[in-house]
């Protein structure tokens, strides 16, 4: 039998005391990355980020890199220039970590419906916006085309369409939607993308980043293949049940055009994307769709307060418009309605 403990014989000397969760001090001071080398993002895979630096773009030493803890949970994507520490060798094991994210010029985002709130952003920093669809198999969607351009114009990205399959069908009279936008529109067809068919492309995307935006099956990674001989990107085939595509690119990636154009400028890059099911705008200001059609702001002017432009008492339904202005007056509303 246990005898009684008489607490009385113990003194405060006699108390274990647990020990600080931290023995370390806390300090405003944070660490100085002043000289952290400056880097392009051009791929992102399951928490591994491989940037090149951009004092060594066209040397093409591949970095290895993951988030550091001080980013928290801001999110790193292709096209973003981030500053990066520890060992940027580049061989093989070796990784580096980022600990910067410059602030983005821009940034092409989506929603999973209009009615998602959380975004999901898939590059950043990039010039053009290349849609590319499929003058069949699988059909065009005026939809998915307007709500990307939806997002470049309320991101300040330049957009053009490519249409891939133009041997299958010349897709004149779904493109007619979009004539008097101010839209280049290039035609590709499936058995002539090499030689001197890719030269309007390839002078098109000169110099400049380039992100495609496509859906599953309409020949991105093909297109891609033949722009850049050492790319190598799976392409697959379209379900003939449901007539979509089949993923075959899991993630982004930014490729170099090494390559001169016709004209002679220098390269640029071209990021090709997973393709897309789904594409909410639920983000996007309509105010800054309306203003790639300045045509039109005089006329808005006059519009009731909180005006849709797509009532009957907008004022531009009574505005004296010529054909044209009329066709791109038709595109806003669509893509106002996106």
């Amino acid at each position: 039998m246990v005898e009684p403990r008489n607490f009385k014989e113990f003194d405060e000397d006699d108390v274990r005391q647990r020990p600080a969760r931290s023995t370390r001090p806390r300090t405003k001071d944070r660490p100085d990355y002043s000289g952290a080398g400056e880097a392009l993002v051009i791929a992102v895979d399951r928490g591994r980020v491989t940037c090149l630096l951009n004092s060594e773009l066209d040397l093409g030493n591949e970095i290895t890199a993951m988030k550091s803890r001080e980013l928290g949970k801001k999110s790193v994507v292709v096209g973003d220039i981030v500053g990066i520490v520890g060992d940027i060798s580049g061989d093989e094991g070796s990784l580096a970590r980022i600990v910067t994210v410059a602030p983005r010029i821009n940034a092409l985002t989506r929603t999973v419906d209009d009615d998602a709130e959380q975004e999901r952003m898939i590059v950043s920093n990039v010039d053009q916006m290349a849609i590319v669809i499929a003058s069949q198999n699988p059909e065009p969607r005026h939809g998915f085309v307007d709500r990307a351009l939806v997002v470049a114009y309320d991101q300040g990205i330049s957009p053009l369409i490519i249409m891939t399959k133009c041997d299958l069908s010349d897709g004149k009279e779904f493109l007619s939607a979009y004539k008097d936008l101010d839209i280049r529109i290039i035609k590709t067809q499936v058995k002539k993308q090499k030689g001197r068919e890719l030269d309007e492309i390839r002078d098109i995307l000169a110099g400049k980043r380039t992100v495609l935006l496509g859906h599953s099956g309409v020949g991105k990674s093909t297109l891609v293949n033949a722009l850049v001989e050492s790319a190598e990107r799976a392409t697959g085939s379209v379900n003939d049940a449901t007539g979509r595509g089949r993923h075959t690119s899991s993630s982004a990636i930014a490729l170099s055009l090494k390559s001169a154009s016709k004209s002679g400028t220098a390269g640029g890059w071209i990021i090709d994307t997973p393709g897309v099911r789904s594409f909410g705008v639920a983000h996007v200001d309509s105010k800054r769709v309306i203003g790639a059609f300045s045509e039109f702001n005089e006329a808005i002017e006059h519009c009731p307060k909180n005006c849709s432009h797509n009532e009957e008492s907008c004022a531009l339904n009574s505005w004296d418009l010529d054909a044209t202005s009329k066709s791109r007056l038709e595109s806003l509303r669509r893509l106002l309605k996106a």
